[in-house]
């Protein structure tokens, strides 16, 4: 499922327009993005959990050269399931 199928899926389940659709799912993912950026966690009951890991810097290597390369410290976003939809996912298999 991509974006215009999510905005597609709220628009046929609900009563929502599909500007309005949009607009929701827009304002969703940009909440998520912004309260991440600001290193906070975001948790979605059943669902599951958006948190940042921070990564230290490391001396990595060139596979194609073999010359070393300082690779600098980063965060990245991740995401731990939630029981309830590993569940799900388990169940339906």
């Amino acid at each position: 499922m991509n974006r215009s199928d999510l905005i597609n899926e709220l628009k046929n389940r609900t009563t929502l327009t599909r500007k309005d659709a949009e607009k929701f799912v827009d304002t969703f993912f940009l909440s998520i993005s912004d309260t991440l950026s600001r290193n906070e966690r975001v948790e979605i009951r059943g669902f599951g959990s958006f948190t940042v890991k921070k990564y230290k810097p490391y001396v990595g290597r060139n596979p194609k050269t073999g010359t070393k390369i300082n690779v600098p410290p980063k965060k990245l976003p991740f995401f731990k399931v939630g029981k309830e939809l590993k569940e799900l996912v388990n169940n339906e298999s």
